[in-house]
């Protein structure tokens, strides 16, 4: 089995982990795109067009299914490379887990990027999912860059700034950008409340990764084989994880694996 994931950067790497844990024999192909990050600020047609191009030459290695692992680009993208690619590359998007979160009743927070936050895309999902369910929608100035590049100081002063914008009184947050995951501790500690229950977070990597087996008609074998191989796609080019990934647990972990030869 081979799974391919793909993002401008990092932010790749929870749905990864997810996709080790639950099949450590898989072999992985990564494509990043960093001579077209951040994705963020680009045109729609734009972030479309470096979208298809990072996941081209994903496809070129011939997987079995392909992970988009950034809700930007799902949100842009995802028809376009279901148009190039399907049926013979099932391509699976990350949505922010809204659904799950509401059904624990809120008060929910939705931490997400300032273009993601207040956009017609997450203002359609809190409708149709969070009805009825206090939802605040948290823009996180500069936390997915400063995440992409492993600057302590400069995360610790987002994620500060993002929690001072989330009422006290939030249960759940949602973690609208994969770059959050990888920091998901940090955040639960700024914004749990002393003396309250423990804050509920809702990442999507899980859920991703479960459904690209759905999608091959896999099932989970966490205690398979270590054997997988990884393959690293620089804007096309072969290369290595960038440095900055072994700053976090899930990328500390593709250690493990030997790399494609």
């Amino acid at each position: 089995m081979k799974i391919a994931l793909m993002d401008s950067g990092i932010g790749l790497l929870a749905a990864t982990a997810a996709v080790r844990r639950l099949r450590p024999d898989a072999d992985l192909v990564l494509s990043l795109d960093p001579d077209g990050m951040p994705w963020g600020p680009r045109t729609p047609q734009d972030l479309t067009a470096r979208a298809l191009a990072v996941a081209e030459a994903a496809a070129a290695h011939r997987p079995d299914a392909l992970i988009v692992g950034c809700n930007t680009a799902t949100v842009h993208a995802l028809p376009a490379l279901r148009a190039r690619l399907e049926p013979a590359v099932p391509v699976v998007g990350t949505v922010p887990a809204i659904k799950p979160a509401a059904a624990g009743g809120g008060p929910v927070a939705i931490w997400a990027t300032p273009a993601t936050t207040g956009s017609p895309y997450q203002r359609d999902l809190i409708r149709d999912f969070a009805d009825g369910v206090s939802v605040t929608e948290v823009p996180c100035w500069g936390l997915a860059e400063a995440v992409e590049h492993a600057d302590e100081s400069a995360i610790d002063a987002a994620v500060a700034a993002a929690a001072a914008l989330t009422p006290d009184e939030v249960t759940t947050v949602v973690l609208g950008c994969t770059h959050y995951e990888l920091v998901a501790e940090r955040i639960r500690a700024a914004v749990q409340q002393p003396g309250t229950s423990p804050l509920v977070l809702h990442g999507s990597a899980g859920a991703v990764a479960a459904q690209a087996l759905r999608r091959l008609g896999a099932d989970p074998a966490p205690d398979a084989p270590v054997t997988g191989t990884v393959t690293v796609l620089l804007s096309g080019r072969e290369g290595a994880l960038p440095e900055h990934a072994l700053a976090y647990a899930e990328g500390r972990l593709l250690r493990t694996v030997s790399p494609a030869s």
